[in-house]
């Protein structure tokens, strides 16, 4: 029975830039990327429960492009291999921050999102005029799966989306059940390639193990976690060749606690970190996931396991970082932290080769947080200190701001931003935000300045660019000499 949904390429690719121009209208035109890959991931998914696979469905994965971005140029013998490669949905990191941002403004974008997603995987899903069972079942739980991120986060109710199975026209059975994929020891051929060489659906290229550990050396300050992270790539890499010969491998847990006040580049080492273990064959990705108890704990009895679950899932061939992490441990014995908890606790034995998790905080929640579950100590136990920015620190943090971003101090302000700063840390108290207060410090003065450019009747270029002492103080904004 034909469908209703069938396109021809030039109509779906109309139909997909109609849905992620509206989508972009709301969260920015810089998750395009991200988008296009998303959902070229659920049309492999997707065509995975498909009848069969022809030039059509190669055809309409190469119209997921959003406006500015390359068109793709898949093959149908490389999509086959890609689509037999197709595991279960997975939310992308975008849809969490859209579902918070809903839930601070009272807005349902989120839900919006999933009823443009319905209607563009129903088009994907008809390419050949046929929408099966198995694809109205995919569809399905890709709209219920972002659905019940919307409602953990208290996303508003929208208006109800398409029931995929409404359009389904034949019961076939699907792709990979007329063709399961081989494995290396059935004898199957070796992952197919692009043009140009690249594997089909083969991640961008990722920096260099030399690159992240310039990237790591060029920090400011934070002398000793640098090296005490350089001993723990020492470590994880003698072990890589350990395992490598055929030698025996002591167990190792590479997972970490970070100890210090904001603003120290706890999440910028996270990343590293990540970064370097992919680097070396530790993780398969080095991914990072940063959250915090919000982004774990939900406020209903058995939705918080799900929601975490979620979170870890994300997070699997990377680093999944909790920021704060005491707040897991900080209310009664039935507070829905402890099941957050319990869940890190399992995911981290179910998949040891596969997650590292740094939870993070204040030194002295921290350790409360640790002592509250034997489990919690006995598999973090790797501490590392980032201790507060001095002055001197402080002012390279902000000179490094200042070149990245286009602006220059003149003399009389560069002799300030050194006292300015020295005075900073010298003055500190238990709100001091180390580098955040350098960037609010940043910003302000940008706001200053731009003020009092714009009174110059034909500021120059060096106008434009300069920093000057005033732009330091407060009542350089025009509310005051």
């Amino acid at each position: 029975m034909p469908t209703q949904w069938k396109r021809s390429p030039e109509e779906l690719h109309k139909t997909y830039i109609a849905n992620t121009e509206a989508f972009y209208r709301t969260a920015g035109r810089g998750l395009a990327e991200q988008m296009d890959a998303f959902c070229t991931d659920c049309a492999m998914g997707l065509f995975a429960r498909s009848a069969s696979l022809t030039e059509e469905h190669a055809e309409a994965v190469n119209q997921l492009y959003s406006k500015g971005r390359p068109k793709p140029t898949w093959l149908l013998w490389a999509l086959a291999a890609e689509v037999g490669k197709k595991s279960a949905f997975l939310p992308p990191l975008f849809f969490w921050s859209l579902t918070e941002q809903d839930a601070r403004r009272g807005t349902d974008s989120s839900r919006v999102f999933i009823r443009m997603l319905t209607n563009i995987l129903l088009c994907l899903a008809a390419v050949d005029d046929d929408v099966t069972y198995a694809e109205a079942e995919y569809i399905t739980e890709c709209a219920d799966k972002l659905a019940a991120l919307c409602d953990s986060a208290g996303v508003k109710k929208g208006k109800p989306g398409l029931r995929a199975a409404d359009f389904v026209t034949s019961a076939q059975p699907s792709f990979l059940e007329k063709n399961p994929p081989q494995t290396a020891a059935s004898g199957g051929a070796e992952p197919a390639q692009k043009a140009g060489g690249q594997t089909a659906g083969q991640e961008p290229a990722r920096p260099s193990l030399e690159e992240l550990m310039a990237q790591l050396d060029g920090l400011v300050g934070l002398e000793q976690v640098k090296k005490d992270v350089k001993s723990m790539m020492n470590l994880v890499k003698v072990r890589q060749l350990r395992k490598q010969a055929e030698l025996p491998v002591p167990p190792l847990s590479l997972h970490m606690v970070f100890l210090g006040n904001p603003g120290t580049g706890k999440t910028t080492v996270a990343r590293l970190i990540g970064g370097l273990y992919a680097a070396i064959g530790a993780l398969s990705k080095g991914q990072l996931i940063e959250v915090d108890r919000s982004g774990l704990v939900a406020g209903y009895v058995g939705q918080t396991a799900i929601k975490t679950q979620e979170v870890i899932a994300s997070a699997l061939g990377g680093v999944l970082f909790i920021d704060e992490a005491y707040s897991l441990a900080s209310g009664g014995e039935n507070d829905f932290g402890r099941e957050a908890i319990e869940t890190i606790l399992k995911a981290m034995e179910d998949h040891r080769d596969e997650l590292v998790v740094i939870a993070a905080g204040y030194t002295g929640p921290m350790e409360k947080f640790l002592s509250s579950n034997p489990g919690l100590e006995s598999r973090f136990n790797k501490y590392f200190f980032f201790e507060d920015y001095n002055g001197g620190e402080l002012n390279a943090i902000f000179h490094m701001q200042c070149k990245s971003n286009g602006y220059e101090l003149d003399d009389e302000a560069e002799a300030y931003s050194a006292e300015f700063f020295n005075a900073l840390y010298e003055g500190r108290d238990e709100n001091f935000g180390n580098g955040r207060d350098v960037r609010n410090q940043f910003e302000d003065m940008v706001i200053r300045q731009a003020n009092r450019v714009a009174a110059m009747e034909a500021p120059t270029k060096e106008d434009l660019v300069r920093f000057t002492k005033a732009d330091f103080l407060e009542q350089a904004d025009g509310q005051g000499g």
